[in-house]
């Protein structure tokens, strides 16, 4: 009974916080726009998903990310292959490379596209400027790695002895991977599918900045019916499409991901042979093309009137041409660093005790099914946009007792809430392989649910908090879209400096836009490297 009641409150101390900073104001701003004179008007609701213009944004949103999550996994399977079951050296350092996009901040990426196919960029001359074929291009670059990673993780732990004894039997390389390989990859690669699908249809910033006005999708629509025509009412209508929808895919991906567990050895990765010549050769246009966007851009922070200079760096001290800026882009960067680290605190802290209470195994079919709602509630805020969610902070956390509007901790709760999911997903699986006779033992002697959490699973799982930490602190470093509505003009994160530079024209903006996104690569890679080190399979967890 004593360690029920700790379960107890342990489990209510970050569902309190999920209520007040998540539930809360997404469904105050539902609210608002579902009743927009006191009244619920679910007329108007179903009258916004008639209208043309929503049809077009919902198509373009489904083809989209229907096409980038199909080439995502057609050239995330064969790098999987390549960089998690051969062996040669220089392995960790690609790997590092085609899972970073999946932490840069979207801002930087969407810079990046804009200054590789505008004119004059490498790929000027093939005139893709505002076309959805860049938009595809960032999609994919961003979650290709998400396939390989989640992939990769479960390929390394295949049995391939069952490989080894269809070979055995006669059957060439392409019937073993067919009829062996295949099958026992397919759930992790639904699920990967899954999670690529919803980081495609949820992108926000990569649409914003490459797609304009002309291609929206339900998150930037969003956007553009709250800040520009106010219409409350289409955006609370989109939001609940989109979360029913996302809710669908979620369900989805932890059913196939409940079918993707691997084994618990290691399979021995090989040498290249000649016949693995082809899917080497398309790892490397896969770096490359991952690279391409990246290495454009640090060339055009250093190119200034035709030649190489810092200039767009040193620039970095002033408000902008045209005084688009009310402070310094270097500011923007200090807030921003202050701002992460409060953020990845705050979501490391309740992440640590989701993840801790979900490991648990259940003694009965009831506390399953129990574990599994709580698991499942703290996975919303991937489903729910970081528009919704920056809005609803502005109209409900707005008086007593919780009038946060001047607070400086607004912007790293909201931040802590995005990235709250993907801390309980990579502390999860660790603290679950735990030998649970190790908790037992420590019950028994009289320890209570926080000291067995302390003592047990904390010592044994360091390596899972900081590849958490590592991560919460990225997401939070890139955070946009609920950052967009929440962040003061005098304390801008950079991506909001990034954005409010790109929006106004002038070559000196662009340049310092080129310069501030390298900084804040620079910053997420240089955090991304450290979390490759500690060799924790993160974005495999969804």
């Amino acid at each position: 009974m004593p360690r029920r009641t700790g379960a107890v409150v342990l489990a209510a101390i970050p569902l309190a916080v999920l209520v007040v900073f998540f539930l809360y104001p997404v469904a105050g701003m539902l609210d608002r726009g579902l009743r927009p004179d006191g009244h619920l008007d679910l007329g108007g609701v179903l009258d916004v998903l008639t209208r043309p213009r929503v049809h077009r944004v919902l198509w373009f949103t489904v083809w989209s990310a229907g096409l980038a999550t199909a080439l995502a996994v057609l050239l995330g399977v064969p790098v999987a292959f390549v960089l998690h079951r051969l062996r040669f050296r220089g392995q960790g350092l690609l790997r590092a490379v085609v899972v970073l996009p999946f932490v840069l901040p979207t801002v930087v990426v969407g810079v990046a596209f804009r200054q590789l196919i505008a004119q004059g960029g490498l790929l000027g001359g093939l005139d893709l400027d505002g076309t959805p074929v860049a938009i595809l291009g960032a999609l994919v670059f961003f979650n290709v790695g998400v396939v390989v990673r989640t992939v990769g993780a479960l390929w390394e732990g295949l049995d391939h002895r069952a490989e080894e004894a269809a070979a055995a039997l006669g059957a060439t390389p392409r019937q073993v991977f067919t009829t062996v390989t295949l099958p026992a990859l397919l759930p992790g690669i639904v699920s990967a599918a899954s999670v690529v699908f919803l980081f495609c249809s949820t992108a926000f910033g990569v649409v914003l900045t490459l797609g304009g006005l002309r291609y929206a999708n339900v998150e930037t629509e969003i956007y553009l019916l709250t800040t520009q025509e106010l219409d409350l009412t289409s955006a609370a209508a989109l939001s609940i499409l989109q979360l029913l929808v996302i809710t669908v895919l979620l369900a989805g991906s932890h059913r196939a991901r409940r079918g993707a567990v691997p084994h618990a050895h290691t399979a021995a990765a090989r040498r290249p042979r000649r016949g693995d010549a082809g899917l080497v050769l398309l790892t490397a246009a896969v770096v490359g093309f991952l690279l391409t966007p990246m290495v454009s851009l640090v060339v055009a922070s250093l190119r200034d009137q035709g030649g190489w200079s810092l200039q767009h760096y040193r620039d970095l001290q002033g408000d902008g041409e045209g005084n688009a800026l009310l402070v310094t882009a270097t500011t923007g960067l200090t807030h921003s660093l202050l701002v992460a680290v409060q953020a990845a605190s705050f979501a490391l802290l309740l992440g640590v005790l989701v993840a801790f209470l979900v490991s648990r195994r259940p003694r009965s079919p009831g506390a399953e099914r129990l574990r599994a709602l709580f698991d499942g509630v703290f996975m919303l805020p991937l489903g729910v946009s970081a528009v919704t969610l920056g809005f609803g902070f502005l109209i409900t956390l707005d008086r007593p007792p919780l009038d946060l509007r001047t607070s400086p901790l607004l912007v790293p709760i909201a931040q802590a809430m995005v990235a709250l999911p993907l801390v309980v997903r990579t502390v999860a699986p660790v603290l679950s392989s735990i030998d649970p006779r190790q908790r037992e033992a420590a019950a028994s002697l009289g320890a209570g649910p926080l000291r067995v959490l302390r003592d047990v699973d904390l010592p044994l799982a360091w390596r899972s908090l900081l590849a958490a930490t590592g991560f919460a602190f990225a997401v939070s470093l890139g955070e946009f879209g609920a950052t967009s509505f929440l962040a003061r003009d005098d304390h801008p994160t950079l991506p909001v400096v990034i954005f409010r530079l790109i929006s106004h024209p002038g070559e000196a903006n662009f340049g310092m836009a080129t310069a501030a996104s390298v900084v804040l690569a620079v910053a997420t890679t240089s955090v991304m490297l450290l979390v490759e080190r500690l060799r924790v399979s993160s974005v495999g967890a969804f």
